[in-house]
């Protein structure tokens, strides 16, 4: 009796995911989103908007309390990515959600989360450009001009101040964003201006989720058998990919031509966990940064005693309002 395909394993990756021979795939730790609208715990107002009706990319925008009782004042933009190794996670899942909502209450800040299409459906670079796209629709209304597909969102117009832009993201949202913040300063490189009006004041990067094919740190203490894991993942997501050097994955591998020191950022702030197994990359990402000729200043945090995204699950230890407070005065500097 030959084997259904759509009951037959093809890859698996746990915990995150299982994709069976006819292509159905089936995500593990992977909550029920949350819906838009007013948070009751700080008062942040969100809701969903389109960014590009062809691809499916949409945003979750989150507008403070101040603003959304109609108060009219400019307040810097948080362009923020969500995590979840590029195959699990929302701009409505839990995390990102509730994470927003406290920070916009805090640091008085307009909050633009951005979807983006998650593997093995859509393949990396996908994210990536989607990505880069929800940027460009942020961006396009520093001139209050509309976006293919799209108006103006008048939260962006109304309250957006685009000289005070930061962005954002968290373990593979985290990547992304380095991935976007070097690519608008390529695009100011290569004499197009800023992008289109922004000034990207901050990059805010949070556990990212950086590799290699070289071993840095501890990882070679952890033996050939995770490094091939890790490999076989990242052609999981991305297939005919050169594999952990691909520029996407090590922003200063070879082939990435030092691209890296041509962040668009004024400053950036690299967040480590002690506990993360991820926790080597962001400090090699920060040594690197700054040894690698990008002209700004680069901070380091280690959250100490702490794993991955501690701060979602747990947002109320001392170590998470640490961080708080350091991302905080990184905004308000």
């Amino acid at each position: 009796m030959a084997a259904d395909p759509d009951t037959e394993v093809q890859a698996e990756f746990p915990p995150l995911v299982r994709q069976y021979k006819s292509g159905r795939v089936e995500r593990f730790f992977n909550p029920s989103p949350l819906p838009a609208g007013t948070d009751p715990a700080t008062g942040v107002v969100s809701k969903d908007v389109v960014v590009d009706p062809a691809t499916g990319l949409w945003a979750r925008l989150f507008l403070p309390p101040s603003s959304s009782h109609g108060k009219k004042q400019q307040l810097p933009i948080v362009v923020y990515y969500h995590g979840g190794a590029y195959v699990i996670g929302s701009a409505a899942d839990p995390w990102t959600h509730t994470y927003l909502n406290g920070l916009v209450a805090k640091a008085g800040v307009l909050a633009v989360a951005l979807e983006y299409r998650l593997a093995p459906e859509h393949p990396l670079p996908a994210a990536y450009e989607d990505s880069w796209e929800g940027l460009k629709w942020v961006a396009t209304h520093a001139a209050a001009t509309a976006a293919a597909g799209g108006g103006p969102e008048p939260w962006l117009t109304e309250h957006g101040d685009f000289s005070r832009v930061f962005l954002a993201g968290a373990s593979a949202g985290g990547t992304i964003a380095h991935y976007v913040a070097v690519r608008a300063g390529e695009q100011q490189g290569q004499g197009q201006g800023d992008l289109l009006g922004v000034r990207v004041r901050g990059l805010l990067i949070v556990h990212p989720y950086f590799s290699g094919a070289a071993d840095i740190g501890d990882e070679g203490t952890t033996g050939k058998q995770r490094k091939a894991q890790a490999d076989a993942f990242w052609r999981f997501l991305y297939p005919g990919s050169p594999g952990l050097d691909d520029p996407l994955s090590n922003p200063f591998s070879e082939a990435a031509g030092g691209s890296a020191a041509r962040v668009a950022a004024e400053r950036v702030l690299v967040c480590v966990a002690e506990k993360d197994d991820l926790r080597d990359r962001g400090v090699w990402y920060y040594e690197s940064l700054k040894a690698g000729g990008y002209p700004g200043e680069v901070e380091l945090l280690e959250s100490k005693g702490e794993g991955h995204v501690f701060y979602c699950m747990n947002p109320s230890c001392d170590r998470a309002r640490e961080m708080e407070e350091r991302v905080l005065s990184f905004l308000r500097k």
